[in-house]
């Protein structure tokens, strides 16, 4: 058996946020390991969730010329016949060179990567249990735990892998269903439900609440939900589901408590999912995570245990890759008593549904909330000169601007490219840019960034017209 020395710090999961964590430590002169259950690096982001999913997204949009039905109809498509192994072979070869290139970013740092399911045993020390062989002993000065959550999988619901899954299982089917049934619309369900739909898949989304996304700007969140129903995803807000039955010649039926049952060959079980730490042993260092298995940690990344930290999804909101890698690095640094700069202020959400959305900054709603006066300009990107050349027939961007300072409050974007656009608003608000920066700048053109200077035109104009100023 290996020898393992003691490190100054021990990374439990190679996600976003461990392997931030653990690069960081390493090109400090730390040294430094990686623990992680599954045979690959890369956690949840990469084997099921956010690559993988957007891996898919891609995928459907280019088999079933989606981007291009705007010059060439509803029916057009790239790909007459879309099977599920066309999807799964894409989405096979992104995978590998994903885990290839943080194997290779590990690896060239001299972070150790050690293959097994971690527990800790002491505030210095973990036992690692691997795939096969007998446990072993790890000690580490430091430890930052980050690893992820998996799928909420409640006892009511009769999980099979093949008629009823949950997001994981999904990315594993050998036939793509003819109807699909989503239960829960936060961002999980939302993008599964939008990319199946794309497939011309008959969907219904369903949602016990009587809103979706309750995070992202109110007005950009009616214009999705006018934009998908438009494509024909069905929505079934305000019902909570019953029950869901596997019936025997295959396919379910899924029970409201209004009544209703909706029938599918498949449903996707997508409502939350919670912390992967009941196997840590907690319990043995003075530790507990809350009823959905988070820990809690303060500005610093630090645990109740001084010497163990936490990153990433495990400790909640905001529970995105990107702030993950930076919540790493941070975690990383703190533990090892360097100075680390403060978390960013102003960091993007992006929903990659279809259409995608995105948004920085306050809402329409927190910026009411704070009584702030404040005008909004909007912007339809099927009316910017890029949005006529690539036939788009939707999408919408919506700038807050504060009344006094004129500073950028917030930007909201829902269409295509609405993920890559953000950035030019989180840059403007994180440099405390106005309304000016966009008026008195010259965009690309024809580019979906000019946009923000339609939006800003907009804002000027209604300004003028309130004030007459």
């Amino acid at each position: 058996m290996k020898e393992y020395p003691r490190y100054d710090l021990l990374v439990i999961g190679s996600g976003p946020a461990g392997k931030a964590a653990a690069i960081q430590a390493a090109k400090l002169g730390f040294g430094v390991a990686v623990v992680d259950g599954q045979p690959q690096v890369g956690g949840v982001c990469v084997h099921t969730g956010t690559i993988p999913s957007k891996t898919l997204r891609e995928t459907v949009l280019n088999l079933t010329g989606w981007r291009e039905r705007g010059f060439y109809g509803k029916a057009y498509r790239v790909k007459q016949d879309i099977e599920a192994a066309d999807l799964m072979q894409r989405l096979s070869i992104t995978l590998r060179r994903e885990v290839e290139i943080l194997k290779h970013q590990l690896n060239r740092n001299g972070v150790d990567v050690v293959t097994g399911f971690a527990r800790f045993t002491a505030c210095d020390a973990v036992e690692v249990t691997p795939p096969d062989g007998d446990p072993f002993e790890i000690k580490a000065d430091k430890f930052v735990v980050a690893v992820g959550t998996r799928t909420y999988r409640p006892d009511y619901m009769p999980f099979d892998g093949r008629t009823v899954v949950d997001s994981d299982e999904v990315l594993k089917m050998e036939k793509l269903p003819r109807t699909l049934t989503v239960i829960g619309a936060g961002v999980i369900g939302v993008e599964y439900a939008t990319i199946f739909r794309a497939l011309d898949i008959a969907v219904t989304l369903i949602e016990p609440r009587d809103s979706m996304l309750d995070f992202m700007d109110r007005e950009i969140v009616m214009q999705f939900r006018h934009e998908v129903s438009d494509i024909g995803l069905r929505l079934q807000f305000g019902q909570k589901v019953k029950e869901v039955i596997r019936k025997k010649n295959g396919g379910c039926i899924v029970r409201l408590e209004n009544g209703r049952a909706v029938g599918a060959d498949m449903v996707l079980f997508a409502a939350g999912r919670v912390g992967a730490t009941d196997q840590l042993g907690l319990d043995k260092v003075g530790l507990e995570s809350d009823h959905r298995g988070r820990l809690k940690v303060d500005e610093h990344f630090k645990t109740a245990v001084d010497n163990i930290y936490a990153a990433g999804d495990v400790i909640g909101f905001p529970s995105l890759a990107s702030t993950s890698l930076e919540q790493g690095r941070v975690a990383a640094v703190n533990a090892l008593g360097r100075a680390s700069h403060p978390a960013p202020e102003y960091f993007p959400y992006g929903i990659y549904a279809v259409p995608e959305m995105s948004s920085v900054g306050m809402t329409e709603e927190e910026v009411v909330e704070r009584g702030i006066p404040y005008e909004i300009g909007l912007a339809p990107l099927r009316e910017t000169s890029r949005g006529k050349v690539m036939g788009l027939e939707s999408g919408l961007m919506k700038t807050i601007f504060s009344l006094k300072t004129r500073r950028l409050l917030g930007v909201h974007i829902v269409g295509e490219g609405a993920t890559e656009l953000i950035h030019i608003g989180q840059a403007v608000l994180t440099l405390k840019g106005s309304l000016d920066y966009f008026i008195d700048n010259a965009f690309n053109y024809p580019t979906l960034a000019e946009a923000y200077k339609v939006a800003a035109l907009d804002a000027h104009n209604r300004i003028l017209a309130a004030t007459g100023a």
